[in-house]
């Protein structure tokens, strides 16, 4: 079994795509241990994403996707500019709240770093703040979108640990609130210790205006967050609802979506939406493996041999899916760790939501620190930075980051507010 693992750890050092590496390190695997059929390994690979709940997938994609090309994400950026301009460090607090509002349409930390980070970084450039700060405010910020609803992990989190998908993403609000905050306090630091001016004077009529231009768009959310507290939809059925509003507001609304862009969008949801979908299959069977091996009762058994105290188990499973995420995609971390954690975090008394919300932040963390590090890459990318000037930019925000997840670890009430 361990050189199965370092087996597939050896692969994708080597570059070899997370999802190949998961299915063929597993797939040797068990031609050389002979423990099952193969053709029961492509029906379980089949049958790990054979769920009506990853239907909501492409379709939170797809409304993700139209938001941006139908240049709603500057609609909403120009709303939280008005609001937040006034402040000292100013776009700093601009970029986390056009963050915050967008997470309620896009669900994925990407989507929001690549979205929304070429419009904030280049307008934060523009006012005249350096680029490490510009980029570490952007890729903290981009987090937020996978904790508040919806969110692609958490899905990918609900199917995997059979927990509803709905009270993960109710329990995901408080935290991503209270992630905005604490990100926001170390924009505050910055903005007092460098003497970050103003952007504009507080206007309350550009407020209106910009809200005004931005109200259809902010209804997104609504939309989505109400319709499943309301008992209106499930979640696959919020992300059907969310892609045909979206839709009509490019076409009918703000006539920003041709027919170019519509294709485009098209064509990027069923590339991103086959990527997920193949590394949550390729996963799902190096997860299998793990179970029919024992390895989550070993794993369970020797962490528990380290030390019987709460506090420190606790910070021991958070430390391994903060060094997992430091290198392995959150999805496929998400359905392989799942399995082997949970019944130990429940053995310590963890509510399932919990657990959920803080497997998903931590690995959110992960997409911030090398050698994975995906938000990183987009926004380098964004900007036209040196990939090292993206990691001392973002490394002083890990500290809020780090600070609510220990928050959600050890306060349940953070996640658990709205469950019933």
């Amino acid at each position: 079994m361990i050189y199965l693992i370092l087996g597939i750890i050896v692969l994708m050092l080597v570059g070899v795509p997370v999802a190949l590496a998961l299915a063929g390190g597993s797939l040797v695997f068990l031609l050389i241990t002979d423990q099952v059929p193969l053709l029961a390994v492509a029906q379980r690979m089949i049958g790990n994403i054979d769920s009506f709940s990853l239907l909501a997938i492409p379709f939170f994609i797809l409304a993700g996707n139209l938001m941006n090309s139908g240049g709603i994400t500057k609609r909403i950026f120009a709303f939280a500019g008005s609001i937040f301009g006034w402040l000292p460090g100013g776009m700093g607090y601009v970029n986390v709240g056009a963050s915050i509002i967008f997470s309620g349409m896009s669900g994925a930390a990407v989507a929001d770093a690549g979205g929304l980070g070429s419009i904030e970084i280049q307008a934060m450039r523009d006012a005249g703040y350096d680029d490490e700060f510009s980029i570490g405010v952007t890729a903290a910020s981009s987090t937020i979108g996978p904790i508040i609803p919806p969110s692609l992990p958490m899905i990918i989190m609900g199917v995997v640990g059979g927990i509803s998908i709905g009270d993960l993403f109710i329990g995901g609000i408080i935290p991503g609130l209270v992630m905005g905050l604490a990100i926001s306090l170390m924009v505050f630091y910055y903005a007092v210790k460098r003497k970050y001016g103003i952007i504009s004077a507080f206007n309350i009529r550009n407020i209106w205006n910009t809200f005004r231009h931005a109200f259809l768009a902010l209804m997104t959310p609504v939309l989505i967050i109400g319709g499943i507290l309301g008992g209106v939809f499930t979640p696959t059925e919020a992300a059907v609802a969310a892609s045909i509003y979206s839709l009509l507001l490019g076409i009918f609304v703000y006539k920003t979506l041709t027919w170019r862009s519509f294709f485009k969008t098209i064509f990027d949801t069923a590339e991103m939406t086959a990527s997920i979908l193949l590394i949550v299959s390729a996963a799902g069977i190096f997860a299998w493996i793990l179970t029919t091996n024992r390895m989550a009762e070993i794993f369970s058994a020797g962490l528990l041999s380290i030390s019987d105290n709460r506090i420190v188990l606790l910070l021991l499973i958070n430390l391994v899916l903060l060094v997992v995420g430091c290198f392995l995609d959150s999805i496929a971390a998400i359905t392989i760790l799942t399995p082997v954690l949970m019944p130990i975090a429940m053995e310590l008394g963890l509510e399932p939501v919990q657990f959920g919300v803080m497997v998903v932040l931590n690995l959110m963390i992960g997409l911030l620190t090398p050698p994975l590090g995906m938000v990183l890459y987009v926004l380098s990318t964004v900007a036209k930075v040196p990939f090292e000037k993206s990691v001392r930019g973002t490394a002083p925000f890990l500290i809020p980051l780090l600070a609510t997840l220990l928050l959600i670890t050890f306060v349940p009430e953070i996640s658990m507010v709205f469950i019933q």
